[in-house]
Parts: C-alpha cells; sequence; structure tokens
C-alpha cells in the first residue's frame, strides 16, 4: 500500500481585486471548480477559502491566490487539471492573471494524513526556483517517484 500522496500548489497573481469586474467571472467558477476537484478520482484535500488568512504572511503579497491540495497520485492530479471541466477556466487564465516570473506551480510527495502548510509550499516553491526540478520539488514536466524523492539529498542552499 502507498504510504504517501502528492501535494501541489500553484500560485496566480491577480489582475485586480477579487471584487473587481475584471474578476467576476473568475469568482463566478469558483465554486464549481472546487467541486470538480472535491468529486475527482484520487482527490485528497484541498485548501479551502476560509483558510488562506496564513498566506499573506508567509508569500508577503496579498495579490497572490495560492491553491494548495493533495492527490493519490500524480495522474489524478494531471487528469483534473487537463481532462476535467477545469480546463475550460484554466485556458481562461490570462483574463485575470498576470504571468508570474517565477515558478508558479510545485509538487512533492507527503505522507499519507499530513496536510501541507503554506511555509512547505513556499519551500519548494523556492527549491525548484533555485535548482529546478528535482524529486524534491517539480512539476508535470517530470515524473519522480516516491522513492526518488526518498533517496533525494537536499541541497543546503535555501
Amino acid at each position: 500500500m502507498n504510504k504517501y500522496h502528492l501535494a501541489q500548489v500553484n500560485i496566480a497573481k491577480r489582475l485586480a481585486p477579487m471584487d473587481d469586474p475584471i474578476m467576476q467571472d473568475f469568482v463566478n467558477n469558483i465554486e464549481r471548480i472546487n467541486a470538480i476537484a472535491d468529486s475527482s478520482q484520487g482527490f485528497v484535500w484541498r485548501l479551502k477559502d476560509e483558510d488562506k488568512d496564513e498566506a499573506n504572511a508567509v508569500f508577503q503579497d496579498d495579490s497572490l491566490l495560492i491553491n494548495m491540495s493533495v492527490w493519490e497520485n500524480q495522474e489524478s492530479l494531471f487528469s483534473y487539471t487537463y481532462q476535467s471541466n477545469h480546463i475550460e477556466v484554466f485556458k481562461r487564465k490570462k483574463e485575470w492573471f498576470s504571468k508570474v516570473k517565477m515558478s508558479h506551480m510545485a509538487f512533492w510527495y507527503v505522507p499519507i494524513d499530513y496536510i501541507p502548510t503554506f511555509k512547505d509550499a513556499k519551500k519548494r516553491l523556492d527549491y525548484l526556483n533555485a535548482h529546478g526540478e528535482t524529486p524534491f520539488a517539480f512539476t508535470f514536466k517530470s515524473k519522480f517517484s516516491i522513492e526518488d524523492a526518498l533517496n533525494y539529498k537536499q541541497l543546503k542552499t535555501i
């Protein structure tokens, strides 16, 4: 039995405050997109809006939207991201978000029942930006296994 799940964080820099008309269509789709995630095969956990107050302290940018979730595996997350109705909203991201100059997404493995924190997420994003894709922090471009992650010796430069 697998003792680990895949955690993910992705960040987006919004073009306007959430109550601005520019963001209206995005806001109107949040509940629907969250419901798709919640009912997706392999979904384990996601950050709820009421949990996001701590994000500003960790990321120090209140224009960022931070999404974190946990999935049984990378295939489940990929299926939700690119093969569900989530793709309709995903394709429109330029309407609501500016391009982030750093890696905006990172994956890593967590023990089953572990809920990732904003500090975990920032550490993984910072590591990915400093070192590229490694078993410690990666994206869909890489297929690192749990064993790769367990055997990886994290560089101590962060």
